[in-house]
């Protein structure tokens, strides 16, 4: 790279604009949609798709909600031109819904296009041409007056061919290519020449694109190029305004927003952001984030990994994990002050509320995602993640210092590991933690207890004040427990909730000898059963801890 990219890249001069309105505007509501997937998209891919494909994504546009669909360039391939003439010989198209087809400004082509469209009930014919200096300087040698009329000859073609067959509906689009690169003038100019060949009208609008062809500034550069062709545009009440971003400096979401802002009517882009070089503005981000603002997007993405599966099969390209809103990634947190925080979020939302979890924008049901993946367990992971996998595996929320016992054990292995841990995994490790744990103290028959096959008598008590029956029985066994374990056995806490299938779940700090406690936990119908399995596996990890003195076990046992 140069140390002065100044003396090799021009910066982009900004428009004039003054008294701007557009920074103090909000989006209201969601614009036109316009998919092209199935043309600029197309074109971009290494192998394009073929018609059975072609087929496969417009139907899935259809049902997601788009009314205007590009459908190809039917002048420039007999792939397209044949996939057009499919949609329309077997009917495929939906009365609500319009094609739309593309086409440079040469006699031959447009002939060809109108072939193409025979028979149509509506379409949508598209001209480009490029305006910008450096395409007018380097690929078309010609001055601006040439420019020019090869716009408005385009136009005038396709009014007679369109007039040669008035029983479809034809709407016509003019795209000044390269528009965010043409001095604003000039561009207003030949959109003004070619509105006046079409003659637009209040009842019969025409389409006016303005592409960042190229996406070459900020995109307050944008907005300000399209409020000043908004604000000066002859016949703008006969005018659907239209933008069609690019994503070459990584900004085509924000442009596209900040030009709806701008008086923008309707937005062209692809599905997750297809398209040549770095993509065309992604049309998914652009819908969820107006969805995630309470405006009702008009498309139907409530099944997004079925949309994303098509096109990841029809383009060979696949989704980043990263994707807003659709990648495998983008509601997972592996954090874990971002998982306590998403923890508590779910515990607090109640339904028909607002929707308020922390890190989470959008509810991942809206669009066809359970919870599964939200919040998944690393190294870099702490008792919040696990806690939240117990509680959708297992059915019940440990206590907090119970769940920070147990985040240690999920450090030790996927620090070990380096590697993720499932749900299922974690619930089979706090069952061989808790459940499984041998020691000296086991389940007799019945209520009974045995300390290394020596019967403990199991007291029968009433309940102390202020306390439960299970919680008075716990207290009075560490007593019974002393006179085998060598060491004082005491009970440090005791919880008791139901878990989501009913039962009784115990939990029993247990300490002996003075050491820091462990935890143990039973679960089961029964409170005096799920008492006795707490304090078996308490009383057996205290026994197996490091934290108890070898010599201590050994004179125990």
């Amino acid at each position: 790279m140069l140390r002065n990219p100044e003396n090799k890249y021009r910066p982009f001069a900004a428009p004039q604009l003054s008294g701007r309105k557009w920074p103090s505007r909000t989006v209201q509501q969601a614009p036109i949609w316009m998919s092209t997937d199935l043309r600029d998209g197309n074109q971009s891919l290494i192998e394009p798709m073929s018609i059975a494909q072609k087929l496969e994504f417009f139907d899935m546009l259809v049902q997601i909600g788009f009314k205007e669909i590009e459908v190809g360039f039917p002048s420039a391939s007999q792939t397209d031109f044949d996939f057009v003439r499919t949609l329309i010989e077997e009917k495929r198209i939906p009365d609500d819904v319009t094609i739309e087809v593309l086409v440079q400004s040469r006699e031959a082509l447009i002939a060809r296009t109108f072939e193409a469209l025979q028979g149509v009930p509506r379409a949508i014919v598209h001209l480009y041409s490029a305006l910008c200096p450096s395409f007018r300087k380097i690929v078309f040698n010609q001055p601006k007056e040439e420019v020019k009329a090869l716009a408005v000859e385009g136009t005038r073609l396709i009014r007679q061919y369109a007039d040669a067959q008035p029983e479809t509906h034809w709407i016509y689009q003019y795209s000044p290519e390269t528009f965010s690169m043409t001095e604003l003038a000039f561009a207003r100019e030949v959109c003004d020449a070619v509105a006046q060949t079409w003659r637009p009208t209040r009842q019969h609008k025409m389409i006016l694109n303005l592409p960042a062809t190229v996406e070459a500034a900020m995109p307050n550069v944008y907005a300000d190029q399209i409020e000043w062709m908004d604000r000066n545009l002859g016949y703008r009440d006969s005018i659907v305004l239209s933008v069609h971003p690019h994503n070459d400096r990584g900004t085509a979401v924000a442009a596209a927003e900040l030009a709806l802002l701008a008086g923008a009517d309707r937005i062209e882009g692809c599905l997750f952001g297809n398209g040549e070089r770095t993509g065309n503005v992604d049309l998914v981000t652009l819908a969820l984030n107006l969805y995630t603002q309470g405006i009702d997007p008009g498309l139907d993405f409530s099944e997004i990994d079925a949309v994303r599966r098509v096109v990841e099969r029809c383009n060979q390209i696949p989704v980043h994990p990263r994707h807003p809103y659709a990648g495998d990634l983008v509601h997972t947190a592996f954090s874990g002050s971002h998982q306590d925080a998403i923890r508590k979020g779910f515990a607090q939302q109640q339904p028909g509320a607002f929707w308020e979890v922390p890190y989470l924008p959008i509810d991942p049901a809206d669009i066809g995602r359970n919870y599964d993946a939200v919040i998944r367990v690393n190294s870099q992971s702490g008792k919040g993640g696990s806690t939240y996998l117990l509680e959708r595996g297992m059915g019940f929320t440990p206590p907090r210092r119970v769940q920070i016992e147990f985040s240690h054990a999920v450090q030790a292995v996927t620090d070990e590991s380096g590697e993720e841990m499932t749900g299922a995994a974690i619930c089979a490790l706090f069952a061989r933690e808790y459940f499984d744990v041998a020691g000296p103290l086991q389940r007799a028959s019945g209520k009974g207890l045995h300390w290394n096959s020596r019967d403990i008598p199991v007291p029968n008590v009433s309940a102390a004040a202020g306390a439960s029956m299970p919680e008075t029985q716990a207290h009075a066994i560490s007593q019974a427990l002393q006179p085998f374990a060598g060491q004082p056995v005491e009970i440090t806490s005791y919880e008791m909730l139901h878990t989501a299938n009913g039962q009784v779940a115990v939990f029993a700090g247990c300490r002996i000898g003075g050491q820091a406690p462990c935890f143990g936990v039973g679960i089961g119908s029964d409170e005096a059963d799920a008492v006795l399995d707490a304090l078996v596996s308490g009383i057996n990890r205290a026994v197996a801890s490091t934290l108890w003195p070898v010599a201590a076990q050994k004179a125990a046992a």
